[in-house]
């Protein structure tokens, strides 16, 4: 059977052979169509479209003009997975000095310029239900991927520049991000500076990077700030330790992987800031995400209630939660079914398998950047960092 390291290893090769370019699922506005007035400014059949190709069980994206691409989000988890390998002492720390360098250096091209601190969109319009946001323009969750892994760069490898970016990024959620305050003063920070919708895995990374912000630098505005936000979302819990995916009526849903990212912020607010006020609230959450997620076969789910679909991405970020909180055994052996039942010959991972069919396409930010992120934590064993 293949090993979990021979598994990243490929992974590894495929991503570097294809320059870290590749398609997404939501690069559907990138296709010659949405250059026609009508489809181009039409929110609905944007989102319907952009829907559409994401959902088709083929790849049609060449049919359609989209073009592989260099997600900023593929770039800082392509930097968590080099920065588990130097940390497992297992790799030529040389060769991954110059891969670190090369894709410092694209993040520094790509972090967008009009805010008051360092931040990060995806390369492709993107429609939301609540916005619309254009290539590059920055979220709080793709710059809270990135600056998790910078965070995470400069434990590892003491990349100064790393640390700079991550201490910046606290100046764009505190100045650019809008805020929902409740009556008790807490509040929920926007997924963008372009709505102000309530997300809560959005806010929660807004959080957590204040949190590591606060690690670096001991700013009490940045952990009160962390404080507010957190608070805002232990109080949407439910009683059985789930969240939904957001406050409004279109995100009812409980799903795996933005359970995950809320424990994994939560986590990291408690430890960086040494606050234990929510140790309830993460031991429910926790629970809840052990029980309902995973089949006995290690299967990852993604909603809590179906076993299927089995997605790549709530597959990496299973194997990256369950290390964070030390169920080492149980990320193995999600990580063991995950690659005998999604990963290519070639090394790179399917999007999604469903009971009777797969979908092969192969994404590289959601399925490739994640599982090697996810695969290489198993290797490092870096279960608190």
């Amino acid at each position: 059977m293949k090993t979990i390291k021979d598994a990243a290893d490929k992974l590894i090769h495929y991503i570097e052979s294809e320059n870290y370019k590749g398609y997404d699922p939501y690069d559907g506005l990138h296709s010659y169509l949405f250059s026609i007035p009508l489809l181009g400014t039409n929110k609905k059949i944007r989102f319907l479209g952009q829907q559409f190709i994401k959902r088709f069980p083929l790849n049609i994206r060449p049919l359609l003009g989209i073009n592989k691409g260099l997600n900023p989000v593929t770039a800082g988890l392509c930097l968590q997975a080099y920065g588990n390998m130097w940390k497992s002492g297992l790799y030529d720390n040389h060769l991954l000095q110059g891969k670190i360098n090369y894709l410092i250096e694209f993040l520094d091209k790509t972090s967008a310029k009009k805010f008051h601190g360092r931040c990060w969109g995806y390369d492709f319009d993107w429609q939301a239900r609540y916005a619309d946001i254009p290539a590059f323009e920055p979220t709080v969750v793709a710059t809270g991927f990135i600056t998790n892994a910078l965070y995470r760069l400069y434990q590892q490898t003491g990349n100064i520049t790393a640390k700079e970016w991550v201490i910046s990024a606290c100046d764009f959620v505190l100045s650019d991000l809008n805020k929902s305050y409740d009556t008790e003063g807490d509040f929920c920070f926007s997924y963008s500076p372009f709505d102000k919708e309530q997300v809560f895995n959005a806010s929660m990374k807004g959080a957590r990077i204040l949190a590591q912000g606060y690690d670096l630098t001991k700013q009490d505005k940045f952990k009160t700030q962390s404080r507010s936000a957190v608070a805002w979302v232990m109080k949407h819990q439910r009683s059985d330790g789930a969240w939904i995916y957001s406050n409004s009526k279109a995100g009812s849903w409980i799903d795996n992987y933005h359970t995950g990212y809320n424990l994994d912020c939560l986590e990291a607010y408690t430890k960086l800031c040494n606050d234990n006020t929510f140790q309830e609230q993460l031991s429910k959450g926790l629970e809840f995400y052990k029980l309902n997620f995973f089949e006995k076969s290690g299967q990852p789910k993604f909603y809590d209630k179906e076993a299927w679909p089995a997605d790549c991405t709530a597959a990496g970020q299973s194997i990256l939660t369950l290390c964070r909180f030390n169920e080492i055994e149980m990320a193995k052996k999600c990580a063991e079914w995950t690659i005998q039942n999604m990963q290519d010959q070639k090394g790179y991972f399917y999007f999604r398998k469903f009971s009777n069919r797969i979908t092969k396409t192969s994404f590289m930010r959601w399925s490739n950047a994640w599982m090697a992120a996810a695969l290489t934590e198993i290797i490092t064993a870096d279960t608190r960092k």
